[in-house]
């Protein structure tokens, strides 16, 4: 169980690092995310930088499976 507990606190270090990049460089706006205004309403929806995020994601699983 002492490993388990080692692995949470690395993940969760590396969540928090991830969360200070993207609100300080603003990579949560890139061009070709939706953004509709009308009104007082705002409907916003990330596609790019969903995409981007999976591509991103994919490869660093696919590295980290060919070392095991």
């Amino acid at each position: 169980m002492e490993g388990i507990g080692k692995m949470i606190v690395t993940i969760g270090l590396i969540l928090v690092v991830i969360g200070l990049l993207v609100q300080f460089t603003g990579f949560g706006r890139l061009p070709g995310d939706i953004i509709i205004r009308k009104g007082n309403t705002t409907f916003y929806f990330p596609i790019v930088t969903c995409l981007l995020l999976s591509v991103i994601l994919s490869l660093i699983l696919f590295v980290i499976s060919r070392f095991r």
